[in-house]
C-alpha cells in the first residue's frame, strides 16, 4: 500500500458517505505495473462513481486499453462534496482508483463527455488534480487533456479547456492515438507539436487550439479554419464497422457499491435509421450495426459467469429494430430464465410489432414497460417523423397488462417545433386511456408514469435551426398538465425547466461560452445535473460577469445558411439531408426507414451518393 492510499484509507475515508466508491479494488478491476507500461492514460468521468461505473462506454475503453500491453489505463471520478472538502483541507491531489496515483502523474486524462451539464465538474476536477484548468496554461510537464464521447460532435464551449477532442466510436480512435503517443513520447518533440501530429495523422482529432474562429458583425460565426497547413478542415468521426469483430468486456468490474445500473449490458446494435428529427444519438451515430444473434448470447454466458449479476439489459437506440429480435430473446430466455436472470430492455418502440414483445419480455420482475411516443397527437408525430400510432401503442399496452405489468412508463417532449396546447392536452388524454387499459383486462387502472422533458434543439440534427422555448412557456405546459391528470394512479415527472434552458444553450453554444463556464466554476458550480446542486441564478449571474448574452444561444431561431460552431465536424449525415427533413417536417411528411425503403442520401453509408469513408 503507497503512502497516499495509507493516508487516505486511514484518515479520510472513515469520515465520507459511501467510501467503497472510493478505495477501488473491485472484482475485476486490472492494476498493471507503472514502470512496464509505455504509456499511462486515466479515463476521467465527471460525476459520481455510481453513474460513471453504469456507464458501458467506460467499461469497453477500460478493458480495451488494458489488453495492451503497452498501456496502464486507471479510473477516477468525480468525488462528492464531503470527499473534496477533506482532499483540499489535506491536500490530496486527484488520483486513480487504482493504484491511487495522482492524476498529473498520467500521460493522458480522457474525459468522457456523456452531457452538458458535467462542463463544470471537469474544470473542477483538472484543478483537484493540480492540472491547469486553461489548456495554453499547461506545460510540457502536464498530462495531455483529452475528451471523447457524445458531446464531443458539438466541443466548441470546452475549447478553452481539452487539448484534443476524438469524435465518434472510441475502439476506433483511441488505440491508434495510443500507438502514435506511445511512438512520440521517444521523440524530442514538443507538447505542441505531437498535437498537431495528432492532428494531422487522424481524420476523427480535433484541436481547437489550432483552429481560428471569426464572427460576423451580428454575433454569428463567419468561418472556422485551421491555422496551418496540412490539417484537414473537416473532422471526420470514426464508426466501427462491425460489432461482432470488436472489443467487448466480458469481464466487466462489479462495483462494492449500488450504482445507478447494477447489471449487464450488452449493445445489441449501434447506430439508428429511424430519422427522428430532435434525435442526436439517431442522426450522428449512423449506420445500423447489429450483433449476430450468437454473438450476443455468448458475451451475456461470459459476463454473467465472471459478474454474477442477476439481470441483463440489451441495449440499443432502438432495440425493436433488432432484426433478429424473436430468435434473439428466445434464445436468451433459454439460457436465462432458468437462472433467474432477469432480461430487460431500456425502452420499446412503438410499433406494430409491440404487442407480440410482451410475452417475449419473460422476465423474473416484470417492474415496468417503458415506452417513448414523444408526441400524442398523429400532426406532431409526421413532424418530428415519429411514424407511430395510438393503436399499435394501445394493441402493446393491453398485451402487456395481460402478461402481468401493472406499471407502463411513457416519455414525452413538450415544446417541439409547431406545438399547440391541443398537443399538451392530447397527453394527458392517452395517459388517462392507457391506464383504463388495466380495467378492460382486469382489476383497477392501471399505473402510468409520465415522463416529461422540455424539448432541446441539438448539432447535427434538422431541428438544429429551432428555437427553443422560453422558460415562461415550459412553465405554462407544466401547470397544464398537472392541472389536467388528477387521477392517483398516473404520476407526472417534469424535467427541471431551468436545467433544460442551461444544457440548450450549450447544446448549440459556441468557443466564447468557456468563459461563462469558467466564471460559473469559480463562483461553486459543479454538479449541475443534480436537482440539489443546481444553482440556476449563479449561471445567470456567470453570463452577466462574463457579458455574454446566453438567450443568442438558446431562443434565436437561425438563419438557413447560418454557419454553426459544429460544422467543422462531420458525423456522416451530410448538411443537405438535414436541411431537407428540416423541410419535409414543414409539410408533415414523414421519412421511411432506410433499412426497409429506399435510401434518402443522407450520406452515412455506402449506399449514399453523398458518403465519404473515413
Amino acid at each position: 500500500m503507497n503512502t497516499l492510499k495509507r493516508f487516505v484509507t486511514e484518515n479520510i475515508l472513515p469520515q465520507v458517505e459511501m467510501p467503497g466508491q472510493y478505495i477501488g479494488g473491485e472484482w475485476n478491476s486490472i492494476v498493471k505495473n507503472h514502470a512496464d507500461a509505455d504509456v499511462k492514460i486515466a479515463l476521467a468521468f465527471p460525476d459520481t462513481y455510481s453513474i460513471g461505473m453504469s456507464h458501458l462506454g467506460i467499461q469497453i475503453l477500460y478493458g480495451l486499453l488494458n489488453e495492451r500491453d503497452d498501456t496502464v489505463c486507471e479510473r477516477v471520478f468525480a468525488p462528492l462534496d464531503d470527499m473534496e472538502s477533506l482532499m483540499r483541507e489535506h491536500k490530496i491531489p486527484l488520483f486513480s482508483l487504482e493504484t491511487y496515483t495522482p492524476l498529473r502523474e498520467f500521460d493522458i486524462i480522457g474525459f468522457s463527455l456523456q452531457y452538458e451539464l458535467s462542463y463544470t465538474n471537469i474544470l473542477n476536477m483538472l484543478n483537484l488534480s493540480g492540472i491547469p484548468v486553461i489548456a495554453s496554461d499547461r506545460s510540457e510537464a502536464d498530462p495531455l487533456v483529452i475528451a471523447g464521447g457524445p458531446v464531443a460532435i458539438s466541443p466548441e464551449p470546452l475549447a478553452d479547456f481539452i487539448d484534443i477532442f476524438f469524435v465518434g466510436d472510441g475502439e476506433e480512435c483511441l488505440p491508434q492515438f495510443i500507438a502514435l503517443w506511445k511512438d512520440m513520447k521517444r521523440t524530442r518533440l514538443s507538447r505542441q507539436e505531437k498535437m498537431v501530429s495528432v492532428a494531422q495523422a487522424m481524420k476523427n482529432a480535433y484541436v481547437p487550439s489550432l483552429f481560428d474562429v471569426t464572427y460576423r458583425w451580428d454575433n454569428t460565426i463567419q468561418q472556422i479554419r485551421p491555422k496551418i497547413d496540412g490539417l484537414p478542415p473537416l473532422i471526420r468521426s470514426a464508426s466501427v464497422k462491425d460489432l461482432n469483430t470488436i472489443y467487448f468486456p466480458t469481464k466487466p468490474i462489479v462495483p462494492y457499491v449500488k450504482t445507478i445500473h447494477d447489471r449487464i449490458t450488452i449493445e445489441v446494435m449501434r447506430g439508428c435509421t429511424q430519422g427522428c428529427r430532435f434525435c442526436q444519438s439517431g442522426m450522428s451515430k449512423r449506420p445500423t450495426r447489429p450483433r449476430t444473434v450468437e454473438n450476443i448470447v455468448k458475451l451475456a454466458e461470459l459476463c454473467y459467469a465472471n459478474t454474477g449479476h442477476n439481470e441483463i439489459s440489451l441495449a440499443s437506440l432502438s432495440i425493436s429494430d433488432y432484426p433478429a429480435l424473436q430468435s434473439l430473446m428466445e434464445q436468451m430466455n433459454r439460457a436465462f430464465h432458468p437462472r433467474h436472470v432477469n432480461i430487460s430492455f431500456p425502452s420499446l418502440r412503438v410499433n406494430e410489432q409491440l404487442q407480440f414483445l410482451p410475452s417475449l419480455l419473460n422476465v423474473v420482475r416484470k417492474s415496468g414497460l417503458t415506452l417513448a411516443p414523444e408526441a400524442a397527437t398523429q400532426g406532431l408525430r409526421r413532424i418530428i417523423n415519429k411514424n407511430i400510432t395510438d393503436e399499435d401503442l394501445y394493441n402493446g399496452v393491453r398485451e402487456a397488462f395481460k402478461q402481468g405489468w401493472n406499471l407502463v412508463k411513457l416519455y414525452f417532449m413538450v415544446g417541439l417545433p409547431t406545438e399547440t396546447d391541443d398537443d399538451i392536452d392530447a397527453i394527458a388524454s392517452l395517459a388517462y386511456h392507457v391506464s383504463e387499459l388495466k380495467r378492460e383486462v382486469g382489476g383497477n387502472f392501471g399505473q402510468v408514469n409520465i415522463s416529461i422533458a422540455p424539448f432541446v434543439p441539438k448539432a447535427h440534427t434538422p431541428f438544429q435551426w429551432h428555437p427553443m422555448i422560453s422558460l415562461q412557456r415550459i412553465k405554462e405546459i407544466r401547470n397544464r398538465l398537472f392541472d389536467r391528470v388528477r387521477r392517483k394512479c398516473i404520476r407526472i415527472k417534469f424535467h427541471n425547466a431551468e436545467r433544460s434552458i442551461l444544457e440548450g444553450i450549450f447544446a448549440r453554444g459556441d468557443r466564447r461560452l468557456g468563459k461563462v463556464i469558467y466564471q460559473a466554476w469559480q463562483d461553486g458550480c459543479k454538479f449541475d445535473s443534480w436537482e440539489e446542486h443546481f444553482r440556476f441564478q449563479k449561471w445567470m449571474d456567470a453570463f452577466q460577469k462574463a457579458g455574454v448574452e446566453w438567450a443568442f444561444y438558446v431562443h434565436r431561431q437561425r438563419d438557413a445558411d447560418e454557419v454553426f460552431p459544429w460544422d467543422h465536424i462531420s458525423c456522416g449525415v451530410v448538411k443537405p439531408f438535414l436541411i431537407q427533413e428540416r423541410q419535409r417536417s414543414f409539410h408533415e411528411e414523414v421519412t421511411p426507414d432506410c433499412r426497409i425503403d429506399m435510401c434518402p442520401e443522407c450520406g452515412s453509408c455506402a449506399r449514399s451518393q453523398n458518403f465519404c469513408a473515413v
